[in-house]
C-alpha cells in the first residue's frame, strides 16, 4: 500500500525514540498504519515535503495531512480517536501536569545524555552524574505509583519509556545501571515492557549501543 493510499502513515526510523513514542500511542488506540523507514543520511522527498521546517522524524500523515513532533502527534491521536484507551487525563489539571513532565523529559533526557556521549574522562563522568540526576528527579515524581499517572499507563509513561532502550545503551557507555541506580524506574520500565504496544515499538538496546559506539569512534571520542 502506498503512502497516498494509507489513512495513517508514520515516517520514522528503527532507532528513533520519538518514532517509537508515536508507534506506542497508535498501538494503544489499535490504529493500523503504514511505517516508512527514513534514511536520515539521505532524507527523502516525502519527509522534506511533509516536514519542511525541521526536516525531522517522526511525521504522521493522516488523510494526507502531516502532523510533526512526537508529543504533538500523541496529543493529536488522543483527540482524533476518542474511543478506546485514553492517552491523556480528562482532568485539565492532571493534563497540565502530564504535559509538564513530558516536556521535562524531552528537555533533559537526550540533551543530558549527549553531554557524556560526546566526552570522556572527568567531563564524561560529570555528564553521567548530571544525567542520573535527571532520572532521579523522574523517579521521585513516580514515587510508589505503578505508572506516572497512577494506576494506568499514560502520556508521561509514553514520553519516557520510548527512551528506555537508549538509556540502557547509555548505561553501558556511562558505566551506570538503571536497575541499581534508579530501581523504581527499573521496576516501572519492567512493568511498561509487559505491554505489547511498548515491547514491539522499542529498538534493541544492543543495536542502539553499537550505533553509539560507532558514533563515538567516528568523532574520536571512544576510549
Amino acid at each position: 500500500m502506498s503512502s497516498t493510499e494509507s489513512e495513517v502513515v508514520v515516517i520514522g526510523s528503527w532507532g528513533s525514540m520519538y518514532a517509537s513514542r508515536v508507534r506506542i500511542a497508535l498501538a494503544e488506540k489499535s490504529i493500523g498504519y503504514e511505517f516508512i523507514e527514513e534514511d536520515l543520511s539521505d532524507k527523502s522527498p516525502l519527509l522534506l515535503k511533509h516536514n519542511p521546517i525541521y526536516k525531522k522524524i517522526p511525521v504522521m500523515i493522516h488523510k494526507g495531512k502531516p502532523i510533526c513532533e512526537s508529543l504533538i502527534i500523541v496529543q493529536y491521536i488522543h483527540e482524533t480517536w476518542k474511543d478506546g484507551y485514553p492517552l491523556l487525563p480528562s482532568d485539565p489539571y492532571l493534563k497540565s501536569q502530564a504535559a509538564f513532565w513530558a516536556d521535562y523529559i524531552d528537555k533533559h533526557i537526550y540533551s543530558g545524555a549527549k553531554k557524556f556521549l560526546m566526552s570522556k574522562g572527568e567531563e564524561k563522568q560529570k555528564g553521567v552524574e548530571e544525567f542520573l540526576g535527571y532520572l532521579k528527579v523522574l523517579e521521585s515524581e513516580l514515587g510508589e505509583k505503578p505508572y506516572f499517572n497512577g494506576e494506568s499507563f499514560g502520556f508521561v509513561d509514553m514520553a519516557l519509556i520510548c527512551y528506555y532502550s537508549h538509556i540502557i545503551a547509555f548505561g553501558k557507555i556511562g558505566n551506570f545501571s538503571v536497575e541499581k541506580d534508579t530501581p523504581k524506574l527499573f521496576a516501572w520500565a519492567t512493568q511498561c515492557l509487559k505491554r505489547e504496544s511498548v515491547s514491539k515499538a522499542l529498538a534493541d538496546p544492543n543495536k542502539i549501543y553499537e550505533s553509539l559506539i560507532e558514533f563515538r569512534k567516528r568523532n574520536g571520542i571512544e576510549d
